[in-house]
């Protein structure tokens, strides 16, 4: 959560309610006094009811002034594909910078603690996962920045619309490739990052394909599907979604084991594609496919969480 001078507030640090407060209150004399404090917050069981918790108990909040420079190289480095990962230390605020192309920047006040936060830092980043670390007596927070999970669109379709402008919500750097210009318009897709017209096929190939990545082919045209699924299926792409009926889906997948492709790399395509919400209107589609996404990037079982709590 950033907090201004003016009261001004971007983002939170809980769902909301007293936490927030009591870290924004705090925020005026960390500004003040341009030092950082490490913030230790006694919870009842309602106030911790109300940002996810089951029981009362003790949460921490780090406060600290906003070095701008160091985030805005973070964010110039994530914005060309790189990763990066900031290391704090809790006590001072003493802040270590690593970057995938082996740059670093400041320096947690030791060479020995830079050098083994430092080599916890690049395995956080090749993780992608933030965590709070304790080495040689010293607390450290590491915050790993990865650059915009990747959506590539195949077909600038009525379901590309509004899948586009959701995955726009959640962060995703979103592409859509058609080889119609009469359909890939700026006026039906105002919120895609790139809007590519050409061979689809041909487009994907400038394109990264990791695990971080997804592919949903929604043009439904066997000439846009197959030459794009043959490249992708021998990528490490997280997530491969194809927009049509079972039957479409087992035509196509027959095309491609017929070439030879195995059948461990055609199970990774999911076909008809999205999870079950009932969904019916291009919207709704839409939203069912970005939540198998996220499903499929996070571990999720897609199951509601009502059921998932009732099953332990």
């Amino acid at each position: 959560m950033l907090v201004g001078e003016g009261g001004g507030v971007l983002g939170s640090v809980t769902i909301g309610g007293c936490v927030d407060a009591q870290v924004i209150e705090e925020t005026a004399d960390v500004l003040d006094k341009n030092r950082p404090r490490l913030l230790e917050l006694n919870l009842g069981d309602e106030e911790a009811w109300e940002i996810g918790l089951t029981c009362g108990g003790t949460i921490e909040v780090f406060v600290e002034p906003l070095t701008p420079e160091l985030y805005v190289k973070v964010r110039e480095h994530a914005a060309r594909g790189g990763h990066a990962a900031i290391v704090t230390r809790l006590d001072t605020g003493a802040k270590l910078l690593l970057l995938d192309d082996g740059t670093s920047e400041g320096t947690l006040g030791e060479a020995f603690l830079d050098e083994r936060f430092g080599a916890e830092a690049r395995d956080a980043m090749a993780a992608g996962l933030s965590r709070t670390l304790v080495l040689e007596g010293v607390r450290a927070f590491l915050e790993v920045i990865a650059p915009p999970a990747l959506l590539l669109v195949v077909g600038a379709s009525h379901v590309a619309m509004p899948l586009t402008t959701l995955a726009r919500t959640l962060g995703y750097h979103t592409v859509v490739m058609d080889g119609r210009p009469r359909f890939a318009t700026r006026e039906r897709f105002a919120d895609v990052d790139e809007l590519r017209i050409g061979i689809p096929s041909e487009m994907i190939r400038e394109y990264a394909l990791t695990p971080s990545a997804a592919l949903v082919l929604v043009a439904h045209d066997y000439k846009y599907d197959l030459p794009v699924l043959r490249h992708a299926l021998g990528t490490d792409i997280g997530y491969i979604g194809m927009l049509g009926s079972a039957r479409r889906g087992a035509t196509i997948l027959k095309f491609l084991a017929d070439e030879g492709v195995g059948d461990a790399q055609l199970k990774r395509v999911r076909v008809p594609i999205g999870l079950d919400l009932g969904a019916r209107s291009a919207p709704e589609i839409a939203l069912a496919i970005l939540a198998e996404i996220q499903a499929a990037r996070a571990g999720g079982t897609g199951q509601p969480l009502s059921a998932k709590v009732k099953a332990r």
